[in-house]
């Protein structure tokens, strides 16, 4: 479930994949870098090839990291607040900061048609790498990736 555009760091398991910080919003769990590397390679990669889409798979991933947070780094497990309204889910329109960030780099409005064809985790994705925290060097390669720009 690795992106092409993260191939280059992902690939690795040394950074957090769009996936895993997809099922970390959705269970509400922060997870540090530090934290993610304490886990072996095998783990991060079993952890890349799981989607939380549903309640149960949810409620098992969020078990799952709590565990493995305990185990490997000992630390206490911060809880994130629940994102209210998701603005990646929105219902009627692609969401503002995306495309604020999309005409601001010189690059076109996100089509309403074209975005709602794509996957949660794709617009997911879209949306995180608009974020002022977030190295936004990828957004261009996704958008070119989920055939949004040519």
């Amino acid at each position: 479930m690795i992106f092409e555009f993260e191939r280059d760091f992902a690939g690795t398991m040394r950074c957090i994949p769009m996936v895993v910080r997809f099922n970390l919003d959705q269970c509400g769990i922060k997870l540090s870098l530090k934290q993610w590397s304490r886990f072996g390679r095998e783990k991060r990669a079993e952890l890349a090839q799981t989607l939380c889409l549903t309640e149960d798979q949810i409620q098992a991933f969020r078990d799952e990291l709590i565990a493995l947070i305990e185990a490997q780094t000992g630390q206490i497990v911060v809880y994130l607040q629940p994102e209210p309204n998701l603005p990646w889910d929105s219902p009627t329109r692609v969401p503002d900061q995306l495309q604020e960030f999309a005409i601001s780099s010189g690059i076109h409005a996100v089509e309403w048609g074209a975005w709602l064809r794509l996957t949660r985790l794709q617009r997911f994705a879209l949306y995180k790498l608009t974020r002022a925290s977030h190295g936004n060097d990828n957004f261009a390669p996704a958008l070119k990736e989920f055939g949004l720009m040519s």
